[in-house]
């Protein structure tokens, strides 16, 4: 445990940090800053658009809005509560800007990882469109076991920070709440997770599109409800957050790396995860489904994050701190359940994505993947999982090592298809 911990200190030191900040303004200029000169037009064109006249549906088979779904599911996590608060206990509120900074570079991070799986994205056997960045890792740069590598890694890491620990995260919440044996809870959820997973892909992103907005309208209520109470505070907690950041104690206490490495975890902006969800979905251009990325990146961390750490910097600051409050442990006990059902089925997507890269589609190995992953779920609600949490964030490390490599080799790829879109 002690090797992991230090190893894993060390991974997701500076040096991750900046290889995912390096890519991030790489890109960024690649595509022209699209996060900010295109932003009202990817609004338009995603989030707006599911609710307008504008129908962004695919041509065949996932839509762009479950695509979108699934991804999010996948990305927000107990770690958008928990990880908030922590951070901030560590590192102060400056952690809050920092956090900001790192998600304005991961939209154009996310923008590019899903635009080059949608342009290398191929058939299965089975005729359905599959996509994510082991194809664009083996075709864009001609490196198939780098490509393998990255599967690999990810299956792990969906055992992992996909699963068990979320499977944990739950029980420990419901037996918080309502004294639910962790055996209890984790019967129950194995069985749900079982029902959804054992369906296949496809009727994973149809109760994610439920799901997540679901969700999401639930956890940004209470927030708000929250914040209304202390509204007050609120002007000085954004006076705070943006007086700690360039203070003294950001640069020699980890609040600049403790925010990066948030922001980072917040989104998965280079971690290679969301594509697998979007490359799936077949689309007329790749950058049509590649705005959904910005919006992904901006609602995970800009939206959720934000409203987490203003809740706790608010009742530090005086206001009524209501996470401790009955109400407020029962809704953050609600949203933190709700968060981590969804993390497990969206990883549970990813995982069955990069089985099917490894073995080319064999059904009796997907089979076989879906039963083991849903047993995994049962036995991360029942277990300690300290080796398991740290594990999983170096497998998320090296998952993100061979995606980085593959986007900045292939930014110019992604500035020609960008330029091609937008001039017509």
């Amino acid at each position: 445990m002690s090797f992991l911990t230090g190893f894993n200190a060390v991974l997701w030191g500076k040096v991750m940090v900046a290889l995912l900040l390096f890519s991030g303004i790489y890109l960024s200029l690649k595509t022209g800053f699209i996060q900010v000169h295109k932003f009202r037009f990817m609004l338009k064109n995603t989030i707006l658009g599911v609710f307008g006249k504008q129908k962004n549906n695919s041509l065949e088979g996932v839509t762009p809005f479950q695509a979108m779904a699934t991804a999010l599911g996948g990305t927000i996590g107990t770690g958008s509560i928990t990880g908030i608060i922590t951070a901030i206990t560590l590192g102060g509120a400056g952690t809050v800007f920092w956090m900001w900074a790192s998600a304005f570079f991961g939209m154009a991070t996310k923008y590019s990882e899903i635009v080059l799986a949608q342009h290398y994205r191929e058939k299965n056997r089975d005729g359905k469109i599959t996509g994510g960045p082991m194809f664009y890792i083996e075709k864009g740069t001609g490196k198939r076991w780098l490509a393998v590598l990255f599967s690999i890694f990810a299956v792990f890491a969906s055992f992992g920070i996909g699963n068990m620990v979320q499977a944990n995260a739950i029980t420990d919440a419901v037996s918080r709440i309502a004294g639910v044996s962790p055996w209890i809870t984790g019967a129950l959820l194995c069985a749900f997770s079982g029902f959804v997973i054992l369906g296949g892909v496809g009727f994973i992103v149809k109760v994610n599109e439920k799901l997540v907005p679901a969700m999401a309208f639930f956890y940004i209520a209470c927030t708000v409800i929250i914040l209304f109470i202390n509204s007050r505070e609120i002007p000085a907690a954004l006076s705070l957050i943006f007086n700690e950041a360039f203070s003294l104690r950001a640069i020699t206490g980890g609040a600049v790396q403790l925010g990066f490495s948030r922001g980072i975890f917040s989104n998965e902006a280079g971690l290679g995860s969301a594509p697998m969800a979007h490359g799936t979905v077949d689309v007329s251009n790749p950058c049509n489904q590649g705005l959904w990325g910005i919006f992904e990146v901006f609602f995970a961390t800009m939206v959720i994050c934000t409203l987490t750490a203003l809740c706790v910097i608010t009742s530090h600051l005086g206001g009524a701190d209501i996470f401790s409050q009955n109400p407020g442990k029962i809704g953050v006990g609600i949203a933190t359940v709700l968060f981590a059902l969804s993390s497990i089925l969206g990883w549970g997507y990813y995982g069955e994505v990069c089985v099917c890269y490894i073995f080319k589609s064999s059904k009796a190995v997907v089979d076989c993947y879906r039963l083991i992953f849903v047993a995994f779920v049962f036995v991360g609600a029942i277990s300690r999982l300290d080796a398991v949490w740290t594990t999983a964030e170096i497998m998320n490390a090296f998952m993100a090592i061979p995606n980085i490599i593959a986007l900045v080799m292939l930014g110019s790829t992604v500035k020609r298809l960008t330029q091609k879109y937008f001039k017509k």
